[in-house]
């Protein structure tokens, strides 16, 4: 109710927001009219972009042989996103599986890059925020060619805010759902007359207590940056970044569902105790200089480092007691995970004309190196049972000192990567793109395992692979482009899989993708409308191999899985009207494995079907401007068919809506926001029968008071 009556107090000041926006005090054009902020300059081309760097160098999209779509700030404003999350409905392909990790064209994946280069500060179970972030570029399909190992899914690559000479300040209130109530402010400009060094600052604070039991969430960052003007066309840019996040009756997992995936509990049901938490402390600091030099040469280089420290106090749910339908079991879990990674990057391109044809020459090499390090302390008799019906919690003291006199368990991982790349892009007519590339990585990892300081396991593997790239664009006419691709991945297995006891050390995971499509800017960039149809298929995946005893205990291991992924996607970005814009994506998918034991099943696959990866997936969004009195209203939805969790249980297909109102007030905008607008009761994703599947948010309110000078 309290929820309701602050809505409607923000409704009554917008039925007031005309007068006040035409007061004194508003901006003033050139003609003498009024200037809302949100209408000049909002409707036309709102969430397009013209250049990317995905692919390592700026570029057209129409120039890449592959699908890719950039999120920009603008959206992440429109919508109110403030995480990774709130933003995977706009991308076709692509839903969530658990925490940051995402389904991506039928396969799980959790690896994401900051500015092109590997680093990532929400380690573990935390997720991506997009405050200090300007836009989010996402490469569907293999992107080993210019990122290295990884899903052949595809990548996602968050590009951050940057110093600008021109100066602003931009601060915004937030009030919402759940106590929801939060600040952040970032200003930007010259710190001298010319311009030569320019700067960014920003904070961020918000908290608010979810829907689930026991949880209390507070997020702080901070964020600021140099930019140096080096020489002509030249600049340097050193920025550092802090995050604290202390999530309360976390780390969360989900609620319990029967098989055909109905809730078994209230929504808001917790394994967590009061007392529980999550809590990632973390750093990030880069330096990237780029220069170019005259039209044809651009240069740059890079080096990141970031170190997060997670700590974890949580009670895990391990599935009903034996003999009941109600009370479920857990164990207490004492977990540190520390992390620190260090990369460094170059990239050149060069345009020439050899033999009557113009090339763009792209090359670069980059290096990482990360330790991962899990202690870990596990109580797993005498923890009480926690009922699904009548749930009663408590301070857990005695479990947090029955784990204090453990030894901690202690995984050391090790990872290291390097790699170089070079491609040509040929035009052979000014319609006609050829594109072809060639990749080495060399990778060393290591697993050292030991309880009390007695080391148990220590396998290692080092190996190096090519990876390849090749395409063709054709463009019959400006504004259109039809290409074909065929590129290729790899992964390592994992180090611990490497043990010789399970038959290791074993070859990487090998993948590879056919894609074709259309890409499309038209008139004038009103419409942009792209099509992509897809084949990938995934090889040398490990399975216990059943036809092997075991040595020494361990099942023997065997790269005999083979999985192919198949599918079309569908995207439009389109100005309907001078004050109509409209976003929708479609993604088919079908991800089977076609390569197996009998008996056997892969990783996070049942039967021939995968945890989580929905056959068909639809997202849109929609925005109108009433610019006569600087109002725009918005209106989304996303839908997901039927999936299953990691023990095959159903995960109910689910359509929701959400809507958005927008006021200008001169210097300030107003927006009223109501996710789930129609309350209903879903399934974000699956996990497994001891976990249940993650509750979808029930209807939540936020407002947003905006300032920008």
């Amino acid at each position: 109710m309290e929820s309701w009556n602050y809505a409607a107090g923000l409704a009554a000041m917008m039925l007031c927001a005309p007068a006040m926006a035409e007061t004194a005090n508003d901006p003033i054009d050139s003609e003498g009219q009024t200037a809302d902020i949100i209408v000049n300059g909002r409707a036309q081309h709102l969430y397009r972009v013209d250049t990317t760097t995905v692919g390592k160098s700026a570029e057209d999209p129409l120039d890449i042989p592959q699908a890719l779509q950039v999120i920009n700030e603008d959206l992440f404003t429109d919508q109110g996103a403030r995480d990774a999350t709130d933003i995977y409905r706009n991308i076709s392909g692509v839903s969530a599986f658990s925490y940051a990790g995402i389904t991506f064209r039928g396969f799980r994946q959790d690896q994401s890059f900051y500015d092109g280069q590997r680093g990532n500060p929400f380690i573990g179970f935390s997720v991506p925020q997009l405050f200090t972030i300007s836009r989010v570029e996402v490469l569907k399909g293999p992107a080993g060619l210019f990122f290295g190992p990884g899903s052949p899914g595809g990548i996602i690559n968050y590009v951050s805010k940057t110093p600008s000479d021109v100066s602003s300040l931009r601060t915004v209130a937030t009030l919402g759902s759940y106590g929801r109530a939060g600040i952040s402010s970032e200003a930007t400009g010259k710190v001298d007359a010319n311009g030569v060094v320019t700067y960014r600052l920003g904070g961020f604070y918000e908290a608010m207590s979810p829907f689930r039991y026991n949880t209390h969430n507070t997020s702080l960052i901070g964020d600021g940056g140099l930019s140096f003007r080096t020489n002509e066309g030249g600049k340097l840019t050193i920025q550092a970044t802090v995050y604290d996040n202390f999530l309360r009756g976390n780390r969360l997992r989900g609620v319990p569902v029967d098989n055909d995936g109905n809730f078994l509990a209230d929504i808001r049901w917790n394994a967590n105790e009061p007392t529980d938490f999550l809590h990632l402390k973390s750093q990030a600091y880069q330096a990237r200089y780029a220069t170019s030099i005259g039209d044809a040469v651009t240069f740059d280089m890079g080096a990141r480092y970031f170190k997060a420290t997670e700590t974890q106090q949580y009670h895990e749910a391990r599935g009903f007691v034996p003999g009941s339908t109600d009370l479920i079991a857990r164990e207490f879990r004492d977990q540190i995970r520390d992390v620190d990674g260090l990369s460094f990057m170059a990239n050149a391109t060069v345009k020439a004309r050899l033999i009557g044809m113009a090339h763009k020459f792209q090359m670069g090499a980059d290096w990482y190196d990360e330790t991962s390090i899990l202690n870990s302390r596990i109580v797993r008799s005498g923890v009480a049972p926690l009922s699904l019906s009548r749930p009663v919690y408590s301070v857990t003291a005695r479990d947090v000192a029955r784990a204090a006199v453990l030894p901690f368990a202690k995984t050391d991982t090790r990872t290291r990567r390097k790699g170089a790349y070079l491609q040509d892009q040929i035009g052979i007519t000014d319609a006609l793109l050829l594109v072809g590339g060639v990749r080495y990585d060399r990778f060393d990892d290591g697993v050292t395992t030991s309880t009390a300081g007695r080391i148990t396991a220590n396998p290692s593997y080092s190996d190096g692979r090519f990876t390849y790239r090749a395409g063709a664009i054709v463009k019959p006419r400006s504004g259109v482009s039809l290409y074909a691709s065929w590129s290729g991945s790899f992964e390592p297995q994992s180090a611990a899989s490497q043990n010789t006891d399970a038959g290791g050390p074993f070859a990487p995971v090998t993948g590879n993708q056919i894609e074709g499509g259309v890409k499309s800017v038209l008139l004038g960039g009103r419409l942009q409308a792209n099509a992509a149809v897809y084949r990938i298929i995934r090889r040398n995946m490990l399975q216990v191999d059943p036809s092997l005893a075991p040595v020494n205990g361990q099942d023997q291991l065997r790269p005999i899985g083979e999985v192919t992924s198949k599918g079309f996607e569908i995207d439009l970005s389109t100005d309907i009207t001078r004050n109509w814009v409209l976003l929708a994506n479609y993604g088919y998918n079908d991800t089977r494995i076609t390569g197996t034991v009998a008996g056997q099943s892969l990783t996070n696959a049942v039967g021939n079907r995968f945890a989580n990866a929905p056959r068909h997936q639809l997202g849109f969004w929609t925005r109108y401007q009433i610019a006569p009195i600087g109002t725009a209203i918005g209106v989304g939805g996303e839908y997901l068919s039927r999936r299953v969790s990691l023990s095959g249980q159903a995960v109910q297909p689910y359509m929701i809506f959400d809507a958005s109102i927008t006021k200008s007030l001169g210097i300030a905008e107003l927006m009223l926001r109501v996710d789930n607008l129609f309350d209903k009761r879903y399934a974000a994703s699956g996990f497994s029968l001891q976990s249940g599947s993650f509750p979808g948010e029930p209807r939540t309110l936020l407002a947003e008071l905006r300032f920008r000078f």
